[in-house]
């Protein structure tokens, strides 16, 4: 293999590497992200339940006074 061939595979294998530490990184903020929107998820349908068990009772307590 010449010099030339064995430089541009080296720079090839170079790019390759660099784009996979991107990738990497990429991957981790993806993933944080995600594990926040799940968290976020979660909460907003515990503040669904509630506000849903609320108005179940204010119904119900109307309800009770006619």
């Amino acid at each position: 293999m010449e010099n030339s061939e064995i430089s541009q595979l080296e720079g090839r294998v170079e790019q390759l590497l660099e784009r996979f530490h991107q990738l990497q990184q990429e991957n981790r903020s993806l993933k944080v992200k995600q594990d926040e929107l799940i968290a976020d998820r979660a909460r907003l349908l515990e503040k669904n339940k509630l506000a849903s068990e609320k108005i179940e009772s204010i119904v119900t307590r109307l309800k009770s006074m006619g």
